[in-house]
Parts: structure tokens; sequence; C-alpha cells
């Protein structure tokens, strides 16, 4: 029983750190850090709206995912501050959306879980959502890999090329709510964004192109993912804290081999 609770487990993690690992990349190129999770505490609203009206907790959460990116990128193309506007709109969603979620009638959700995950009871039901949102995640980033990469080098030189900026800033911004839709179950919404960008900052180091960097993401979110688990499981703590907190030493390590690389080029 323990080995098909920790095989789904697995499988579902895996699942989300295979979106995670390129998309958690563009995150950290275009400094979008806050928007993740502007983008993610939104979905808490989302699931209050799927209890509301009966729907499925994955469409409302990646709908109201849709709707919090679309509106920060309006806000911020009209020349409002960044970090006003995902402030005022992320903690304003994560707040209603939580009160929302306490005072729907007739439903039993576990707040927690929606927070940090609930990775260790997924279902096979889940693990195909799970596998069938991050590849098309993955299916969007290879078809407009190129296009995505020079409108985040320079959006003039997109242009330039004959590319629309803003048509490749809302493939991204699909994407990212796409993700954090399917890593609800794994990670909870106040950890979405941690999986997407710890991963990628550690591997920036060690990577001399994009598409190594990408790759090498995605072998960390797996790695965290496998390690946390682990951990989770031996020492009786929440699953999806402990891959971020196993996310969170693969950093701390890359900047230590950082280091040491720098000192041995400096002697």
């Amino acid at each position: 029983m323990l080995d098909s609770l920790f095989v789904r487990a697995s499988l579902a993690g895996i699942g989300v750190a295979l979106a995670a690992g390129p998309l958690g990349s563009f995150v950290v190129w275009r400094r979008m850090a806050y928007f993740s999770d502007a983008t993610a505490h939104a979905s808490i609203l989302g699931v209050a709206m799927a209890l509301a009206f009966d729907i499925s907790i994955f469409s409302g959460a990646l709908l109201m995912a849709i709707i919090m990116a679309l509106g920060v990128q309006s806000l911020t193309s009209r020349g409002r501050s960044m970090d006003t506007a995902l402030g005022v709109l992320s903690y304003s969603a994560l707040a209603i959306g939580m009160v929302a979620v306490s005072l729907t009638s007739g439903v039993r959700i576990d707040i927690s879980a929606l927070l940090f995950g609930e990775i260790l009871i997924v279902q096979g039901a889940d693990l195909a959502l799970i596998w069938g949102g991050a590849a098309v995640v993955f299916a969007l980033l290879w078809w407009r890999w190129s296009a995505l990469l020079t409108a985040t080098v320079s959006p003039e030189l997109a242009q330039a090329a004959g590319l629309n900026p803003r048509v490749e800033q809302f493939i991204l911004t699909i994407a990212l709510a796409l993700t954090v839709a399917v890593a609800i179950k794994v990670v909870g919404v106040l950890l979405i964004g941690a999986l997407l960008i710890i991963p990628a900052a550690a591997a920036r180091p060690f990577s001399s192109t994009p598409e190594r960097m990408a790759v090498l993401a995605t072998v960390g979110g797996v790695v965290s993912v496998l390690v946390g688990l682990s951990a989770a499981w031996e020492f009786d703590v929440l699953a999806g804290p402990a891959i971020v907190c196993a996310a969170a030493a693969l950093f701390v390590t890359s900047m230590l081999v950082q280091g040491v690389r720098a000192l041995r080029s400096d002697g």
C-alpha cells in the first residue's frame, strides 16, 4: 500500500517538475517571480468558485489563474507599477479566496491541503490531469521556444523579426496558469512559485545555453520531488514543504559549488 502511494506521489511530482523546469527558466529570465505567486494565490479564489458552482476544482483554479495573469499583464502594460499591481491583486485574491472557501456551505475542504498540497493522496485521475497539463505546457514551450527566447532577450528584436511580444507573453501566461492549476495537488498554492523558481535558479550558474538551463532545472525539480517525498515518508512531515526544502537545499549546494569554482579560478 505504501509503495503504491509513493509511486503515485512520485509520478505526480515528476509530472509537475517536467512542466515547471522549462517554464521556471522563463520565469527567472523575465523576473516574473512575483507574477507566478500572484497567479497561484488567485487559484484559491478559483477553488471557491468551483465549489460554489459545482464544477471541477481544476477548472475553477485554471480560470482564475488565467484571469489574474491577464489582469496583471493589462495593468502593467498601462504603466502601473508591477510590484504594486502584483501586491494588491495577489494578497486580495488570496484573502478573498480563503474567506470564500471557508464560507462555502455544505462542503468540507482541507485548507492546509490547498495551501501546502496533498500529493500523498493523489489518485489515477489526478495523475492523468497532471501529466495531461504538463504535456500541454511542454508542447506550448516546445512550439514557441525560439520566439519566446527572442521576446525574452529583447521585445524590440522580436518585433524586428516579425514576432508580437504580447502574443509570446500571452502564451507564457497560459502555460503558467495551467502549471499552477495542475500543481495545486502537489505542493499547494503557497509553494508553487518555489517549485518554479528554485530549481531554475539553482541551474542558472551551470548553464551555458537556455536549453541546458531548462534541462538542468527540470532535473533539479525531479530530484527535489523524489528527495522531498522520501524525507516526508521518513520523518512524517508535510510532503509539499519537504519538496520545497529539498529544492532549497539544491539551491544552496549550487551556490556553494559556484563559490568553490570561483575561488579555484581566482587562485
